[in-house]
Order: C-alpha cells, then sequence, then structure tokens
C-alpha cells in the first residue's frame, strides 16, 4: 500500500499566496493565473493545501470563474494595531 506524503507549506509560503490574492482581489482568478503571478514557484498540492486552508478560514471564494479573496480585516484590530506599543 503506497501512502501519500502531504507537504505542509511552511508560513512564508501561505503569506506569499495570501499577499498576491489580496492584492488581486478585484478579480476572480484560476490557479494557472495565481501561479504565474506568485514571485516563487509552488507545487500544485502545495498550492491546493493553502487554498483548502484559506477557504476554510473565510478569506477566500472558489468559483466557476476561480479563486478571489473576500477577506476584510476587522476594524477593531486595525484601530488596536495602530494605536499599540511596539516592544
Amino acid at each position: 500500500m503506497i501512502k501519500e506524503e502531504i507537504r505542509y507549506p511552511n508560513l512564508s509560503t501561505v503569506i506569499m499566496v495570501e499577499d498576491c490574492l489580496r492584492k488581486n482581489r478585484d478579480v476572480p482568478m484560476t490557479i494557472a493565473t495565481l501561479k504565474k503571478k506568485l514571485p516563487k514557484q509552488i507545487m500544485h498540492q502545495t498550492l491546493k493545501f493553502i487554498l483548502e486552508y484559506l477557504w476554510r478560514s473565510g478569506k477566500i471564494i472558489y468559483g466557476p470563474k476561480g479563486v478571489q479573496w473576500i477577506y476584510v480585516e476587522p476594524e477593531h484590530l486595525k484601530k488596536m494595531l495602530d494605536g499599540g506599543l511596539e516592544v
């Protein structure tokens, strides 16, 4: 029995995908287009894993036209972080 190994992405890869989707939030994009827009190459399985995570956390939606960023940071968090003391 061959067991498929799951490759978990590191945090910098997840953030890279999030940033690309956030910057292109105006229009849905296909996974192929997303792969071309990423600054570094990423394995297809790793990208699918990241997109599943982002979908489950409510940051993106999947549709017939592709993937689109929908998350909006809550205002109270923005205010808290803007007025916070950096240590």
